[in-house]
């Protein structure tokens, strides 16, 4: 995708309040993927320290649809997607790539690894999803 497809994608996702209000940003989007990332911040921590589940979910849910919308246009919605988290999420910054396994005309189903990065760099997988997001519309 484009320099210009990347811009209309960070301004979908900055239209969102509810990502505005986690500070999310698009790092790389087109060619069938999708990256997200947010700073940790202590307020999306639960009570072990640990990044909240809540905050992994909706960072796979927005890396899948936006990782779709590179197969089947803009508008698409999330049908439905499964997460498994696979170890306590810690660091700075939490990445969610997501990548289509497969698209059609009318649905994509896409996988996404969600991330934690700490200060030297290292990337830790703490989470893995999987869904189908369905073009909205006719």
């Amino acid at each position: 995708m484009t320099e210009l497809d990347t811009a209309l994608a960070r301004k979908v996702l900055e239209a969102q309040p509810f990502s505005r209000l986690l500070g999310a940003r698009i790092t790389a989007f087109g060619e069938g993927g999708a990256t997200l990332e947010l700073d940790v911040r202590e307020d999306l921590l639960q009570q072990n320290g640990f990044v909240h589940g809540g905050v992994l979910s909706y960072a796979a849910d927005n890396a899948l649809t936006f990782a779709a919308g590179t197969a089947l246009g803009a508008a698409v919605l999330t049908a439905g997607f499964s997460i498994q988290y696979v170890r306590p999420a810690v660091g700075v910054t939490l990445v969610a790539r997501a990548a289509v396994v497969h698209a059609g005309r009318r649905q994509a189903v896409v996988r996404c690894d969600l991330l934690t990065v700490d200060a030297a760099g290292e990337e830790t997988l703490c989470a893995v999803a999987q869904g189908t997001v369905l073009a909205a519309g006719g």
